[in-house]
């Protein structure tokens, strides 16, 4: 008799709101796709619903405390951050994004959230004015970059009266994403994707992201608007997966991806050295948004606006690190993807650009100011190899990630499949 695979499994945080006894129809929903649920009832949670009503669908204890020794003898916080293929909060109250955005950790929920190295969902639900609020706003934006997931909120009339975005997705909406996910191999107790075609387990992929700083003198510097937030999600998207990344990225303001290696650099030239040290890699995908020039005299000293200042700045190439990558003689990577940001003729201009580097596949994307692309959540791409262009729609930067880092995988596996024999 064969071995099953066991059923995939959530570990279902609930957070503290009047959207709480959703929760128990989303465990419903998750036990009628075949879906294990084990819960995290947080205090606020239980001002609403009972451990009890909790268990009695789970079918499992369910867990409050986070210095219970009874439980953190038979399951430690740690062990159950990590037992599940996905980690799901919902309700995600303003207070636990905001923990999660921080990397607080005073409480079971908090802490489990801190601790997993799996895939987190979140289902927002909250007031109007809390969720539009910029620090609200702030705390998800930092999220996505993270890597992590969210459904909803929905908009409507609130249990307070006041009506806008804020609802919690109806508990069907959020099974039938939960169920996507880990259909669609984006997640596996052990770091195994459920399914094997978006296996990346023992690959090694490398990425670049964010811009790069060429100095003028010690405290000038030319840069452009790039965030990294792009980057940083086809990295925690392609760990999910399984693979082994490691991030080269220049400076940003985002935390490093978890379970993600982060080399950080400054100009085009470091991040050329870290990419040829991380050779060899079975993809790289260079995101990054590389300043085709520096300053062709970096001064050891402020340049002072009292001895004239500057009237013209002599430039240098900087070396073109997705060319160099693409052309390399003994280590080319088996697929090498490049980004192309244009302002105008986006298409001919990345074919060109795909052409003249030699890569295999080029992201398309129009970061003209009116697109919000450049520093935002969202993107629109075009994916172009030789088989021709694939458009894809506005969405936001995770979701790309994931459905980018879904294609390499597929590519890959077709090259060399996940424990093929040698």
């Amino acid at each position: 008799m064969e071995n099953q695979s066991p059923s995939p499994s959530i570990l279902l945080i609930i957070g503290g709101g009047i959207a709480a006894y959703k929760s128990l129809e989303l465990i419903r929903q998750c036990a009628k796709r075949g879906i294990r649920t084990r819960a995290i009832l947080t205090a606020g949670g239980a001002q609403f619903i009972t451990s009890l009503s909790v268990s009695g669908l789970t079918g499992e204890k369910t867990f409050t405390d986070l210095f219970d020794l009874t439980d953190e003898t038979e399951m430690g916080h740690i062990q159950l951050s990590r037992a599940a293929d996905l980690v799901v909060v919902a309700p995600a109250t303003a207070d636990l994004i905001a923990k999660a955005a921080s990397g607080l950790a005073n409480d079971l929920a908090s802490t489990a959230l801190l601790a997993t190295n799996k895939p987190v969902m979140m289902a927002p639900a909250m007031n109007v004015q809390m969720w539009n609020h910029a620090a609200t706003q702030r705390n998800l934006a930092t999220l996505r970059a993270d890597g992590v997931t969210q459904v909803g909120p929905d908009e409507g009339e609130m249990a307070c009266g006041e009506y806008g975005p804020g609802r919690m997705a109806e508990p069907t909406a959020i099974a039938e994403a939960i169920a996507k996910a880990l259909d669609a191999g984006e997640t596996h107790a052990g770091a195994t994707p459920h399914n094997p075609v978006h296996n990346l387990t023992g690959k090694h992929v490398l990425v670049t992201a964010g811009p790069t700083h060429e100095p003028l003198d010690p405290v000038r510097y030319i840069a452009n608007r790039s965030s990294g937030k792009q980057g940083y999600a086809i990295a925690a998207a392609l760990g999910a997966l399984g693979a082994r990344v490691s991030l080269i990225s220049g400076p940003t303001d985002l935390p490093n991806p978890a379970g993600i290696q982060t080399i950080r650099v400054e100009t085009a030239r470091e991040m050329l050295a870290a990419t040829q040290n991380t050779l060899p890699a079975d993809a790289a995908i260079f995101c990054a948004a590389v300043a085709d020039y520096r300053p062709e005299i970096e001064t050891a000293h402020k340049i002072k606006k009292e001895r004239g200042g500057l009237t013209a700045i002599a430039l240098a190439e900087n070396p073109d690190i997705l060319k160099t990558i693409a052309h390399h003689k003994t280590q080319r990577p088996e697929l090498v993807v490049g980004f192309a940001a244009e302002t105008d003729d986006v298409i001919n201009h990345a074919e060109a650009k795909r052409a003249r580097k030699g890569c295999d596949w080029i992201v398309a994307n129009d970061v003209s100011p009116s697109t919000g692309t450049m520093g935002g959540d969202r993107n629109t791409v075009t994916i172009l190899n030789e088989d021709g262009e694939e458009n894809w729609p506005d969405m936001p930067k995770a979701d790309v990630a994931r459905k980018l880092a879904e294609r390499i995988a597929e590519t890959l596996n077709m090259l060399r499949p996940v424990n093929a024999a040698e």
